[in-house]
């Protein structure tokens, strides 16, 4: 059994300042496949303002440099494909051999593939009389579902650190175990403190904090669509941008 007792933020293995923790439950067996720490609204606060402080550096980064952290990273995700593939069996159900083709090895190849499109933002694109410029939007706040647990979660974070954005990561509740291997592997890459974070926890504990927190400058969320109802009214107030993927 797997037992995660603290939350990774600004490049550290922290205890929550919830001092709880969740169990996370075998479907197929309905046995606890493992156990994990809770993160509350603190937790999400001192996470955001990780990223925020990392923000200023990691946006500034050369193309080359963010492109060498996702080629590591996938390297590191590479050499777990088994522990990961097992994790995801147990806290969410596929059998091995779907869990490691589709919810591992696709999710990999698709982070390796975001090592060539970090250069995509040093290019302006003339149209007419205007030019376009990419810049990273800031931090962000990804907030993942159970189904297709690190699929999803490398859809967010890959162009993330593609673009030059920080982000707190917060996966379900129901299926955390598969994100705290990801942040062993970015942990062991060193990539700098801040950039990525990750909170565990319930919708209205940290998902309704991280869509209100005045310094998270947009959040992407795949999930139900009543949830995605309710983080655009959270988001509304501070003008957040907000990418949802509803109802699937």
């Amino acid at each position: 059994m797997k037992i995660y007792d603290k939350l990774y933020i600004d490049g550290q293995w922290v205890e929550s300042h919830a001092n709880q923790m969740i169990d996370v439950i075998n479907p197929a067996t309905e046995e606890v496949a493992g156990r994990t720490a809770l993160a509350d609204k603190v937790d999400v606060d001192n996470a955001v303002q990780a990223a925020r402080r990392a923000f200023n550096s990691w946006s500034r980064t050369s193309a080359e440099e963010r492109a060498d952290y996702i080629s590591k990273l996938a390297d590191a995700l590479t050499k777990r494909v088994d522990e990961m593939t097992h994790t995801i069996t147990t806290e969410m159900g596929t059998t091995l051999a779907f869990s490691r083709e589709v919810q591992v090895e696709d999710p990999i190849d698709a982070l390796a593939k975001h090592a060539d499109r970090a250069a995509l933002l040093d290019h302006e694109i003339e149209i007419g009389n205007a030019t376009a410029v990419r810049e990273p939007v800031g931090v962000c706040a990804f907030i993942n579902p159970w189904n297709y647990p690190l699929h999803q979660m490398i859809g967010k974070v890959a162009p993330a650190l593609a673009a030059g954005c920080t982000m707190v990561v917060k996966p379900s509740e129901n299926t955390p175990l598969h994100a705290f291997l990801l942040a062993e592997a970015i942990d062991e890459i060193g990539l700098p403190a801040g950039v990525f974070n990750l909170v565990n926890g319930t919708g209205p504990e940290v998902g309704e904090p991280l869509c209100t927190h005045p310094e998270v400058d947009m959040v992407s969320f795949t999930g139900s669509t009543r949830a995605g109802v309710r983080i655009s009214q959270a988001a509304a107030p501070t003008i957040k941008r907000v990418c949802l993927e509803l109802g699937g």
